[in-house]
């Protein structure tokens, strides 16, 4: 017991000191701890007042509007940088694997081993991945179009890469073409057998290459179908720097003003290698996928754009001189013209055209297609044309009649052919000038612009300037018997102070013959050209084409043109002008008959006044001076027509003429007599005087025969019924005022060698006589 007591007190002992250890101890741990929470406390509160202070300055003063930037406004603008170089780095990744493939490819592409374009299949794959990734990935970089520039970078490096290989290719050709003289015109017989077989080898390559292309790009016609068989492009190529050479750069041959020159070269190019790729190429082409092309044609096709570019280059510098713009586009239409008389078009060839293209618009296209180039070579031309037209028209002998046929001495043409004036022959040869030079256009509705624009004015204004000389010769002609009657013709004391006047004597008619003959010739051009196949097909296009429809049916002077729903359009495209040119003809003729009569009229009527008064007689034989001014009048007046018109018209006028006359004199001499008026003596010379008439014109148209007496008839026939004596006489009368029926007409034809008159025109002139008592 004893012994667990003192064990307990050991141990109550030991818990004591024990107890007191540990209350030291926490005592001294709380004081520290106590201690540290005052530190920390501090510290906390100097935190507060240090990050009150940070965001003060990390805040942007509002109010202040400070222009420098904030630390966090640094941070940001330094995160958005940092997340974009990564992306950029991402990027340059993307572009530094496109070149190492790019490289690869074009190394991988052996002139003379076999084709492989593993590389570039890569190439493709990558392009295609990062298309994709791009289209579905929407990061904070595609706004910027960084990823959009990322694609076309990458799709110009593949097309760039694929050149490159073909390039290879190209030169691998180009020298094993050298061994045949290429590129000058190719003898192929004479070549040696290892040369043709390295050519054939080299060609075969390239076009396996095409089909590699074809199946690498099946949606992009750019790598094999629209730029053509590559090794067609590959022979083109010395061609081209050679066209460069001597047309585009500072050689004597590359001159503005000779654009012959050039279309000269690349047609005789052509022309020159045309057996080779014929023959040989052709050949070449018939054991592979591409023996539908044409060789020559696509070899064709391959030199146009030498023509293209440098017409593109060359044509805004000469857009300042008209006449230099108008010899291009002309030299470019013969050249276009003569590549399709050669058979030249785009069928059999695939370059320069879209599938399934085969009409070729032409070299022509590239400046008639520019609207603005179009239109200065039309106003240039139609200035041009208009300068000469008014060139033509200031000549002293613009007007002045020619008669070719009468110059080379044979008297049926000169009497049956057309004449003109000078003006009127150069007017027609400046129209059919410009209908050479517009005739190649391809386009109906440039032609049609050409038509309207240029030759149009041209015979419009002719058609004015004649119809306008007519209007200032009737206006003066009207003026000066207005205002001294009887001044057109000679008075009876031979008074001929109106003899100069212009409208007045064989001058002034002479001014109406110049008209006429102006008129004619241009209206029977103009007939000739509508019947032309050029017009007949323009004309045509015009009524079948509603714009062009439209057009016409605006302008004056084309026919109204018909709807395409008719099966037959009528007319040519110069009908209305030609129409107009008629009335102008005739109305010429109408005022040439006028002037004639006029004169000879006022001429005959102091005769008639002279002979009423019984103041002179005269004997049968004699011819009274007062008639000579009317019959002179009227022999100058014929002679004129028949030496300056041809025979048609100058009958057709002389008939008028005469059949005016005739019953002009008939009625104021006879016909409108008082009964018993006319005296013997002056019945004798009446009858004279009527076949004196026609005794003049028989003169003045000695080719006229029987038929110059036609439009004298009725006075003739009057004459001699004046004149009648004795048993013809009472015949007369008895006839005359006999009812005989139907009888008469053949018995006064008997009596007076005609019926022109009627039964009481015969009367009436029977009655006027001295000595007829009925």
């Amino acid at each position: 017991m004893r012994h667990e007591r003192d064990t307990l007190r050991v141990s109550l002992a030991a818990s004591y000191s024990d107890i007191q250890k540990l209350r030291s101890e926490q005592a001294t741990s709380v004081s520290f701890r106590l201690h540290s929470a005052q530190e920390l406390s501090l510290l906390g509160h100097s935190l507060v007042d240090e990050l009150s202070s940070l965001s003060g300055q990390l805040l942007t003063d509002i109010s202040q509007q400070s222009e420098s930037t904030t630390l966090l406004e640094d941070l940001e603008a330094m995160h958005r940088s940092l997340r974009e170089q990564e992306s950029i780095k991402a990027y340059v990744q993307v572009i530094h694997r496109a070149l190492q493939l790019s490289k690869a490819a074009v190394e991988e592409t052996s002139p003379d081993g076999p084709i492989t374009v593993s590389a570039y299949r890569s190439l493709q794959a990558l392009v295609s991945a990062v298309k994709q990734g791009c289209s579905q990935v929407d990061d904070v970089t595609s706004g910027t179009g960084i990823s959009l520039r990322l694609v076309s970078f990458l799709e110009e490096t593949c097309s760039g890469t694929w050149s490159k290989m073909k390039a290879v290719l190209f030169t691998a050709l180009l020298t094993v073409s050298e061994n045949l003289h290429w590129p000058m015109p190719v003898d192929y017989s004479v070549a040696s057998l290892e040369h043709r077989k390295a050519f054939e080898t080299t060609f075969h390559r390239l076009l396996d290459f095409q089909e590699i292309g074809q199946k690498l790009h099946p949606d992009e016609e750019g790598y094999a179908k629209k730029d053509g068989l590559y090794p067609i492009q590959a022979l083109v190529q010395p061609i081209s720097q050679r066209f460069k050479y001597h047309f585009e750069g500072p050689r004597h041959t590359n001159k503005l003003d000779k654009p012959e020159w050039y279309f000269t070269h690349v047609l005789n190019v052509s022309h020159e290698h045309r057996p080779f790729f014929d023959t040989v190429v052709q050949s070449l082409l018939s054991s592979t996928k591409f023996s539908e092309v044409d060789a020559w044609r696509e070899f064709t096709c391959n030199l146009l754009p030498f023509l293209t570019r440098h017409i593109k280059r060359t044509i805004p510098s000469l857009l300042s001189h008209p006449p230099l713009l108008a010899h291009t586009i002309y030299q470019a239409l013969t050249f276009d013209a003569s590549l399709r008389e050669a058979g030249f078009s785009l069928s059999g060839a695939v370059s320069q055209r879209s599938i399934g293209d085969t009409d070729w618009q032409g070299v022509s296209e590239v400046i008639l297609g520019h609207k603005e180039w179009f239109d200065r070579w039309v106003e240039g031309e139609k200035t041009f044309v208009l300068d000469r037209y008014h060139e033509i028209l200031g000549t002293k002998d613009a007007w002045t009649i020619v008669n070719d046929a009468a110059e080379s001495g044979d008297p049926v043409s000169s009497d049956n052919h057309l004449r003109y004036t000078v003006s009127a022959r150069q007017l027609k040869a400046l129209v059919e000038q410009v209908t050479d030079r517009y005739s190649p256009l391809p386009n109906f509705a440039q032609r049609t612009r050409f038509l309207v624009d240029v030759q149009l004015p041209l015979l419009e204004g002719y058609h004015s300037r004649i119809s306008s000389s007519l209007d200032a010769f009737e206006s003066l002609s009207s003026s000066i018997v207005r205002a001294v009657p009887g001044a057109l013709g000679a008075t009876s004391n031979g008074d001929n102070r109106n003899r100069g006047h212009p409208t007045a004597g064989v001058e002034g008619i002479m001014r109406l013959c110049k008209a006429l003959v102006s008129a004619r010739y241009i209206s029977n051009a103009m007939g000739g050209w509508g019947e032309d196949l050029f017009f007949l097909e323009l004309w045509t296009e015009i009524n079948l084409k509603a714009s062009l429809r439209a057009r016409a049916e605006m302008h004056p002077s084309l026919p109204d043109p018909k709807n395409s729903s008719q099966d037959a359009i009528d007319g040519t495209i110069f009908e209305e002008l030609v129409h107009q040119y008629e009335q102008l003809v005739t109305r010429t003729e109408d005022i040439i008959v006028q002037q004639v009569c006029t004169e000879v009229e006022a001429a005959w009527k102091v005769h008639f006044a002279s002979l009423s008064s019984n103041s002179a007689p005269h004997s049968d034989i004699a011819i009274s001076p007062t008639l000579l001014p009317a019959l002179s009048a009227l022999s100058s007046h014929l002679s004129l027509l028949r030496r300056t018109l041809p025979r048609a018209p100058t009958s057709s006028i002389y008939r008028r003429i005469g059949s005016h006359l005739c019953t002009h004199i008939l009625q104021r001499a006879i016909l409108y007599r008082r009964a018993r008026e006319i005296t013997d003596d002056e019945r004798r010379v009446l009858q004279r005087e009527s076949e004196l008439w026609v005794e003049t014109c028989r003169i003045a148209l000695p080719d006229a025969g029987e038929r110059v007496e036609v439009p004298w008839r009725r006075l003739v026939q009057a004459g001699r019924i004046l004149g009648a004596n004795d048993e013809a006489w009472e015949q007369i009368l008895g006839v005359s005022f006999d009812d005989l029926g139907q009888e008469w007409g053949s018995r006064i034809t008997g009596l007076i060698d005609g019926a022109d008159l009627t039964r009481e025109e015969v009367r009436m002139i029977a009655r006027s006589r001295e000595d007829c008592a009925l």
